[in-house]
């Protein structure tokens, strides 16, 4: 793995985009990353471009059971309706994020740098720990290249992870 990159703080305004909800164990995480072509594809016949890189937003986290992941992409200003997703909103806010190029199995432990570099430089999290897992008030996964261009060792990732107030 690379050297771990330098997290930057970002102050974001808040952002329109369409989504999908799903369920998921880390197993079966494909399930939701598939959607995201599926999505992108819809939003091209509607004649909606996308307004940034299309993402994974993970609302609830427990490792040992499942994750409550949405696939999503950013789009300006309301998206039309369509039975295919929801439209929700990524809330203004001061973020922590890092770029990563690698293979995406990496991504688990730039997490886990990110995580610690945030308890390091004493940031809070936005993230509720329950029982049932850690609830997420906004932890993105943004997907910078397109897997059918770019070999699979040199994905560029985006990890957004939003600050409490």
């Amino acid at each position: 793995m690379q050297t771990f990159p330098t997290p930057q703080i970002v102050e974001r305004t808040e952002q329109s985009y369409v989504g999908v909800t799903r369920t998921v164990t880390m197993t079966t995480m494909g399930e939701i990353a598939d959607r995201i072509p599926v999505l992108i594809g819809r939003l091209a016949e509607l004649g909606v471009a996308p307004a940034g890189a299309p993402f994974l937003r993970y609302l609830l986290i427990d490792m040992d059971r499942s994750l409550t992941v949405e696939a999503g992409v950013p789009v300006l200003g309301p998206a039309p309706r369509d039975e295919l997703w929801q439209t929700r909103v990524i809330p203004a806010g001061r973020y922590a994020t890092l770029t990563h190029t690698g293979h995406p199995d990496e991504l688990i432990a730039v997490t886990d740098g990110l995580l610690a570099w945030g308890e390091e430089h004493g940031h809070r999290w936005d993230v509720e720990r329950r029982p049932d897992g850690d609830r997420w008030g906004c932890r993105l996964e943004a997907f910078h290249s397109n897997p059918m261009e770019v070999s699979i060792d040199a994905w560029v990732t985006e990890l957004t992870f939003r600050l409490a107030d």
